[in-house]
């Protein structure tokens, strides 16, 4: 079966790619950096950005499932230099599908789409998309995956899956993040520290996209056989590890495992969000590269709970969490120890 991944260089794409040669598939990948790798165990691969309408439209000849992951992700920056991405990238991979006949599209979303600046325990998908949001990104993925999901058709049946903070050995984001502002002291608990969040490990997310693709095919039959599970197409799912845990106490016993202090210092929610306000300003003014140290988005995300229901993803995906927070964080643990034997 002829698949298209975009973003198959990325943390999660190449997660995907991976299992998809396991299964026998025929891959292409779409991404802007080289992947002889890739290409050395027989995927073929198109150079290309989401911002080239024209080539992202014709990667989809002869494909019958796209797994779009790829997209502009960051807190900070300009909303055009999302939009374009994000936005303009998503239609003109719609309209290669209508083009091509392609049967079905899975698109990586984010939780963030539903940001509303409040706590979210045991959230589901009946919350509404966002309109106002302090960072471009969750705008900007939240009109793709509203356009994703009206797409939806009698041939080409559609589904936006919200996986929530990605983890996992390789994660280039995440952890490294956390570990590199801990270890130069600029990590602070923003609010009680008690907020309980989610998290999801790669292989998860993996097992997700691919059954996001079975529940697709069963849509080209009348229903499903299985009781109580309903019609997947046309709707977005949130994907975690179904174990929320309290955020600071994940940081801080990641941290304690690979030998580094833990986080101590506080800083209110209200102090963080005004030096958010602060940063975003001078980040404005001045012609700075880099993303801020602060923003109100970052602020309310490190203080308050986010965490989902996870009851439509089970009965309608059939997906169960199959790598715990424990044997994950275990892993990930001995991965990190691993590399610094091998770099001392």
């Amino acid at each position: 079966m002829n698949t298209l991944v975009t973003g198959g260089t990325g943390f999660l794409g190449r997660r995907l790619v991976a299992r998809l040669l396991a299964e026998g598939r025929q891959v292409t990948v779409l991404g802007r950096t080289p992947a002889p790798e890739l290409e050395a165990q027989g995927v073929r691969f198109i150079r290309a950005s989401l911002d080239d309408a024209t080539a992202v439209s014709a990667a989809c000849a002869g494909i019958k499932t796209v797994f779009h992951t790829a997209a502009r992700v960051g807190v900070w920056g300009r909303y055009d230099d999302f939009y374009r991405p994000n936005v303009l990238g998503t239609r003109a991979l719609l309209d290669g599908c209508l083009t091509h006949g392609v049967q079905r599209l899975i698109y990586t979303s984010t939780p963030s789409v539903v940001y509303n600046g409040q706590p979210l325990a045991n959230a589901n998908e009946s919350l509404p998309l966002t309109t106002d949001c302090p960072s471009p990104y969750p705008l900007t993925k939240a009109i793709a995956e509203r356009e994703v999901l009206a797409a939806n058709s009698a041939t080409l049946h559609t589904i936006a899956l919200r996986p929530h903070l990605i983890w996992g050995v390789g994660d280039p984001h995440l952890v490294p993040r956390v570990l590199a502002r801990a270890r130069a002291g600029r990590l602070r608990i923003v609010g009680s520290g008690q907020n309980r969040v989610d998290l999801v490990q790669v292989e998860n997310v993996v097992d997700a996209h691919l059954l996001a693709e079975a529940a697709l095919r069963q849509c080209n039959l009348l229903g499903y056989t299985a009781a109580g599970a309903r019609r997947a197409d046309g709707r977005a799912f949130f994907i975690t590890n179904g174990e929320p845990v309290v955020l600071w106490d994940w940081i801080n016993g990641l941290l304690r495992a690979l030998g580094e202090p833990p986080v101590t210092k506080k800083i209110s929610l209200g102090s963080a969000s005004t030096l958010g306000a602060i940063c975003e300003t001078i980040w404005k003014i001045l012609p700075v590269a880099n993303e801020p140290p602060m923003t109100r988005f970052i602020a309310t995300e490190l203080a308050k709970d986010h965490w989902f229901d996870l009851s439509a993803a089970r009965r309608d995906l059939g997906y169960t969490p199959r790598i715990s927070m424990a044997a994950g964080t275990a892993e990930l643990v001995a991965w990190y120890q691993h590399q610094a034997r091998r770099n001392s």
